[in-house]
C-alpha cells in the first residue's frame, strides 16, 4: 500500500466518467483544475463516438478508456487503477459546481470523513426534471426504510471520497445505479458521512442527458432490492416467509370453519396448499437466518478492508510526530 510522503499535500484525484461529452468536457476539466490546482484530473472515456478524449486531453486531463458502457463499469475501473488519498467524483457534463470541490475536500479532511455528498440544489427546471425529483425522493425513502437510515440525495453523482472508502468498496454496478450502491455501502459500514448543498446547473446547449427516467428507475430499484436481499437476508426472506404464512392462514379459515361445523375436512386441496405455504414460509425464514451469518461475515471482511487503510487524520498526526523528531515539516493540509 502506497503512502503519502512527508511534507506533501494529500493526493487528490478528480474522476470524470464521460460518454459523448465533447461540448462540455473542456469547461469541466478547466473548472476542476482551477478549484483544485494540486489535483490530477482523470477523464474516463466510456466508448464515446465524438471528440471527448481529444478535447479532454487538450484541456489538461489524463485520459483513460473504458470500453464497457456504463458509469458503474467506469468507476470500478477508476477506483482500481487510480491511487490517491482523496477522490472527487463528478460528471463530465458541467452540471456540477466545480468550485465547491475544494470546500468538500477540506471538509472530508478536517472532519476525517469517508464521504461528502454534494446534494443537488437547482433553480432551473431544465436542470432537474420533475420525474427525476419525484423518483429521487421515492428511492431515498426506500433506502431509508431498508437500511434504517438514508441520505437526502442518494443519486447525486458529485461526491468526495476517502481512500478508505474506495479501497473497501466492492463495486458491482454497471450503470447509473452506482450512486445508490455507494450510498448503501457507506450506510452499511456506518461510515462518517456529510451532505453539502451544491448548485446543479442545466446541461450545455446541444448536450443531452443519457438517463431514461423509467428504464433507469426500474434498473435502480431492482439493484436496491438485490442489495437488500444480499445485505439484509433475514429481513428479506423473513418478510417473504411472513407473507406466505399469512396467506396460508387466510386460506385456511374456510377449512377450519367447515371442520368446526361438520367435524370433517372436505377441502383437501386447500388444506394441502395451506400446509405447503406454511412449510415454504418456515423454510424461507430459515434460509434468511442462515444467510444472515454469511452476510455478517461479508460485512466483517469489508470492515477489515476499510480499517486496513489509514485515515487522513492518522497520517497527518504521524507526519507531525515524525517532523518533531526529525526537525522537518509536517505534511500540510489542502493549500
Amino acid at each position: 500500500m502506497s503512502r503519502p510522503s512527508l511534507a506533501t499535500p494529500p493526493r487528490i484525484a478528480v474522476i470524470l466518467p464521460c460518454f459523448n461529452e465533447a461540448l462540455a468536457i473542456a469547461h469541466t476539466v478547466q473548472a476542476f483544475r482551477q478549484a483544485l490546482p494540486t489535483a490530477t484530473v482523470y477523464v474516463y472515456d466510456n466508448a464515446s463516438t465524438d471528440e471527448t478524449a481529444r478535447v479532454a486531453r487538450g484541456a489538461g486531463a489524463l485520459v483513460r478508456a473504458e470500453p464497457r458502457r456504463g458509469k458503474g463499469n467506469v468507476l470500478r475501473r477508476a477506483f482500481a487503477d487510480v491511487e490517491a488519498d482523496i477522490y472527487v467524483v463528478a460528471d463530465g457534463d458541467g452540471t456540477y459546481d466545480a468550485s465547491a470541490a475544494e470546500g468538500m475536500a477540506r471538509l472530508l479532511q478536517d472532519e476525517c470523513l469517508d464521504m461528502v455528498v454534494g446534494t443537488r440544489v437547482h433553480t432551473e427546471n431544465e436542470a432537474y426534471r420533475a420525474g427525476h425529483v419525484a423518483g429521487n425522493w421515492l428511492f431515498n425513502q426506500v433506502v431509508a426504510s431498508l437500511f434504517d437510515k438514508g441520505l437526502s440525495d442518494i443519486f447525486s453523482g458529485y461526491r468526495v471520497l476517502s481512500r478508505r472508502f474506495i479501497k473497501s468498496f466492492p463495486c458491482a454496478s454497471e450503470g447509473f445505479e452506482i450512486e445508490a450502491e455507494m450510498s448503501i455501502h457507506a450506510l452499511q459500514l456506518r461510515m462518517p458521512v456529510r451532505e453539502v448543498p451544491t448548485r446543479y446547473a442545466k446541461r450545455m446547449e446541444g448536450s443531452h442527458s443519457k438517463l431514461n427516467t423509467w428504464r433507469d428507475g426500474l434498473r435502480i430499484l431492482r439493484h436496491i432490492l438485490r442489495l437488500q436481499r444480499l445485505l439484509r437476508p433475514r429481513q428479506f426472506f423473513g418478510a417473504t416467509g411472513a407473507v406466505l404464512i399469512v396467506a396460508a392462514l387466510l386460506l385456511s379459515i374456510p377449512v377450519f370453519l367447515q371442520f368446526f361445523e361438520t367435524g370433517q375436512v372436505l377441502r383437501f386441496p386447500t388444506a394441502i396448499l395451506c400446509t405447503g405455504l406454511v412449510l415454504l414460509g418456515a423454510l424461507s425464514g430459515l434460509v434468511g437466518l442462515v444467510l444472515e451469518g454469511v452476510s455478517q461475515l461479508s460485512l466483517e471482511t469489508k470492515r477489515l478492508s476499510y480499517l486496513a487503510e489509514p485515515a487522513l487524520m492518522a497520517l497527518e498526526a504521524e507526519d507531525a510526530r515524525e517532523s518533531v523528531t526529525t526537525g522537518g515539516t509536517a505534511r500540510p493540509v489542502l493549500p
